[in-house]
C-alpha cells in the first residue's frame, strides 16, 4: 500500500488497478500480465513469480509489508524469476485457473495466491501467503525462493514434467462431468423435485439453530443460498424453509457482520455469532443481500426486512456510487495500518460525544464495553436485545427508544467520519453493478418506491454507455475514464439480469430487448459445443486448463447459474424455445455435479426450480406498467 513518490516506481504505476497502484513502489520489478513478461521469462530461461490479490485484501497487504517492500526479498525475485501482478478483480480467468492450481497442489487456496509458473504459464508451485522467514509453521520465502531457483536451473526436465502432468490433470477435471446420474435430455425428465428437496434436507441439517446461517465458523451469509430456500419454500409450503432464512437474516442485520452506524455488510464473520467480522465490504456482497432481504420481506411482510434492504441502499448510495450513478466496487477492512479499527469503539469515547446519559442506553444497546469483544479492549457494535423487551426495559416506547439510537447514530456516524476511512477501490466491475442493479430494481417494486428504479436506470445507462462496445461486447472494468479488459461469461450473465429486473420493474421493453441482446452475445462468445459455457471469450494459448466456466456458487451466483436462469426467463418472454432449451441444456450438463453437492449449486438449483414450475409459464405487463409472471 506504499505509494511515496520517494521510492523508484516499477511498471505498475502505468496500470488503472487500484490492487496494482497498490505495488507500484515496491523493489519487487513487477510486470503485469502480459506477453512482456513471458517474453522475458523465456528468453532468460526463468520462471515466473505470479502474485494474485485484490485491493481490500488484509492478508494481501500483510504479504506486501512483510515481503515484497523488503528489499532482500525483491532481490531474490528480481534475481531469479519474472515478477508479475494481478488484480483477481480484473482478471477472475487469471486468478480462477491459478487458484485450481494451488488447490490441486496444496488441498487449499486463498488470497494473496502465489504461483510458480514456466515461462509457457504452466504452474508447477503454489501456495497462498508467504511471510519474508518461515514462521508459524509457514515457509517464508527467503528459504523457498533458492530452492526453487536451483530446482528450476538443476532439474528443469522434472519441474516441465511435472507441470505439464498437472496442466493434464486440471483439464481432465475441467473436462470431467462426473457420470454418476442418469443422462437426462428434456425437461420431463429432470429430477427436480428430488434434487430440490434434498438440497433442503442438506440446509436444513447444517443450519445453526442458535446463531442462523449454515456450518460452523468462519461464516459467510451466502444469500444466493438464502434465495433459494425462499424459493423452496414458496414451492413446498414447508414454512422451516422461510424461517430459516427469516432467522439468518435477522441475526446478519443485528449482528456486529453488519455496520450498525454507516450499514453495509462485511465480508463475513470469523465466529459463529456473527459478530466479528473481517471488515471489508463488497459491493457483490450488499446486492445480494438485498436481495436476500428484500424477498423475505415479500415473503414475510417482516418490517425489519424492508429495513435491513433499505439501509444496504443507503450505504450504497452514501458511500459507494459514482457522480456518474455507477457504483464502486469495495471498501477495505484496513486503516491506520490495523483490520477493523475505523469501525471499532471504546464506552469513553461515545460517552464524550453524546454525553453519559445517552452514552450510558446507547453502549448497552449496542454491546459496547470497556472490556470490549475485538482487539485492544474495543468494541464492535451490535444489537444483542428485542427492541421492544429493551425499551419495556428502560421505561420507554419503541418510538422512542428509536429516536434516541438515530439522533446517537448521526452523530456518532459523523465523529466516525473524522477518522482515517479505509481505502476505496473505486473501479466500476459490469459483473457487481448489474447484480445492484438487479436489487435496485426489485427493490423499486418490493418497496414501492421508483426512486431506487431510477437508481438502477442510471447506472445500467452508465454501463452501457461507457462499457459496452459498438459491437455488443462487454468490458469488464472502468476507472479513471479508462474502459478495459474484455468482460468475462459472469459479466454479461448479470448486466442481462439486471435489465430484466428493470423490465420487471417498470415494463419498459428497450431493457427487455436490451437483456436479449446480452444473452445473444453471452452464447455468441461463451457458448460450448458439448453444452457447457466458457468463463473467457478468449484464449491465453496451449497452458489454457480451465476453460470450461464454473457452475460452482462461491461468494456470488456462477455465471453459469445466472445465465441459465436468464435464458429460461428469456425463452419464455420472447416465445423462443431455443433460449430456453439452452438454459436447461446449461441445468442438465450440470446434474451429475449437483446430485453430488446440491447446496453448492444453490442459484442453479433456483433456475431448476423455475424450469419446472407451473408459475411462470407466461409473462405480462399491465397498464400501470406492473409486470410479473402468471
Amino acid at each position: 500500500m506504499n505509494s511515496s513518490n520517494s521510492k523508484k516506481a516499477n511498471r505498475l504505476i502505468n496500470e488503472r488497478s487500484p490492487y496494482l497502484l497498490q505495488h507500484a513502489y515496491n523493489p519487487v520489478d513487477w510486470y503485469p500480465w502480459g506477453e512482456e513478461a513471458f517474453v522475458k521469462a523465456k528468453k532468460e530461461n526463468k520462471p515466473v513469480f505470479l502474485s494474485v490479490g485484490y485491493s481490500t485484501c488484509h492478508w494481501c497487504h500483510v504479504m506486501e509489508k512483510d515481503s515484497f517492500e523488503d528489499v532482500e526479498v525483491a532481490g531474490l525475485i528480481n534475481k531469479y524469476f519474472v515478477p508479475v501482478k494481478v488484480d483477481r478483480e480484473e482478471r477472475p480467468d487469471i486468478d480462477q485457473k491459478y487458484m485450481a492450481a494451488c488447490q490441486a497442489l496444496t488441498g487449499q487456496g486463498g488470497w494473496p495466491l502465489t504461483v510458480f509458473l514456466t515461462p509457457e504459464k504452466k504452474p508447477f508451485y503454489a501456495g497462498t501467503f508467504f511471510p519474508k522467514t518461515s514462521r508459524y509453521g509457514i515457509n517464508g520465502l527467503m528459504e523457498i525462493l533458492p530452492r526453487l531457483k536451483e530446482f528450476w536451473e538443476e532439474d528443469r526436465d522434472r519441474v516441465v514434467k511435472a507441470a505439464d502432468e498437472l496442466v493434464d490433470a486440471l483439464r481432465k477435471m475441467s473436462a470431467d462431468d462426473g457420470g454418476q446420474v442418469k443422462k437426462v435430455s428434456s425437461l420431463e425428465e429432470l429430477p427436480a423435485a428430488d434434487l430440490l428437496d434434498r438440497a433442503y434436507q442438506s440446509f436444513k441439517k447444517s443450519y445453526d439453530s442458535d446463531y442462523g446461517g449454515f456450518g460452523s465458523a468462519p461464516k459467510f451469509p451466502a444469500p444466493h443460498q438464502l434465495l433459494f430456500l425462499l424459493r423452496y419454500w414458496k414451492r413446498s409450503g414447508k414454512q422451516e424453509a422461510r424461517d430459516m432464512v427469516l432467522e439468518t437474516l435477522r441475526k446478519i442485520h443485528r449482528g456486529g457482520i453488519f455496520d450498525q452506524l454507516g450499514f453495509g455488510l462485511h465480508r463475513y464473520s470469523v465466529d459463529e455469532k456473527w459478530l466479528v467480522p473481517h471488515f471489508e465490504k463488497m459491493l457483490y456482497d450488499q446486492s445480494l443481500i438485498a436481495l436476500a432481504a428484500l424477498e423475505a420481506f415479500r415473503a414475510s411482510g417482516e418490517p425489519e426486512m424492508a429495513l435491513f434492504a433499505r439501509k444496504i441502499f443507503s450505504y450504497l448510495n452514501r458511500d459507494m456510487q459514482s457522480e456518474e450513478g455507477a457504483y464502486y466496487a469495495a471498501e477495505d477492512a484496513d486503516s491506520e495500518g490495523e483490520e477493523g479499527t475505523f469501525y471499532v469503539w471504546r464506552p469513553e469515547e461515545i460517552v464524550r460525544i453524546l454525553g453519559s446519559e445517552k452514552a450510558i442506553l446507547v453502549n448497552e444497546y449496542f454491546g459496547v464495553t470497556g472490556n470490549g469483544n475485538f482487539e485492544g479492549n474495543r468494541s464492535i457494535m451490535h444489537r444483542q436485545y428485542d427492541d421492544h423487551e429493551f425499551a419495556k426495559a428502560k421505561g420507554m416506547t419503541v418510538e422512542e427508544l428509536d429516536a434516541i439510537l438515530e439522533g446517537a447514530r448521526e452523530k456518532l456516524l459523523s465523529a466516525r467520519g473524522k477518522r482515517e476511512r479505509p481505502f476505496l477501490d473505486d473501479k466500476i466491475i459490469t459483473s457487481w453493478n448489474g447484480m445492484l442493479i438487479a436489487a435496485l430494481a426489485r427493490g423499486s417494486v418490493v418497496l414501492e418506491d421508483k426512486e431506487y428504479l431510477e437508481t438502477a436506470k442510471k447506472a445500467a445507462s452508465f454501463i452501457l454507455d461507457r462499457m459496452a462496445l459498438p459491437d455488443g461486447r462487454l468490458v469488464r472494468r472502468y476507472r479513471e475514464g479508462e474502459a478495459a479488459i474484455d468482460a468475462f461469461l459472469d459479466d454479461y450473465a448479470n448486466l442481462a439480469w439486471g435489465m430484466l429486473e428493470i423490465y420487471k420493474a417498470g415494463g419498459e421493453k428497450e431493457y427487455l430487448d436490451q437483456a436479449e441482446t446480452l444473452g445473444r452475445k453471452m452464447l455468441e462468445l461463451f457458448d460450448r459445443s458439448d453444452g457447457f459455457l466458457n468463463y473467457a471469450a478468449h484464449s491465453e494459448g496451449e497452458s489454457d486448463f480451465a476453460e470450461k466456466a464454473e457452475a460452482y456458487d462461491g461468494a456470488t451466483p456462477s455465471g453459469v447459474s445466472v445465465a441459465a436462469m436468464n435464458l429460461l426467463q428469456l425463452g419464455r418472454m420472447f416465445q423462443d424455445s431455443k433460449l430456453e432449451e439452452k438454459g436447461i441444456s446449461l441445468i442438465i450438463a450440470q446434474l451429475d455435479r449437483v446430485d453430488r453437492y446440491p447446496t453448492g449449486f444453490a442459484y442453479l438449483l433456483s433456475a431448476l426450480d423455475f424450469s419446472v414450475s407451473e408459475a411462470g409459464k407466461k409473462f405480462t405487463c399491465d397498464v400501470d406498467g406492473s409486470c410479473g409472471w402468471e
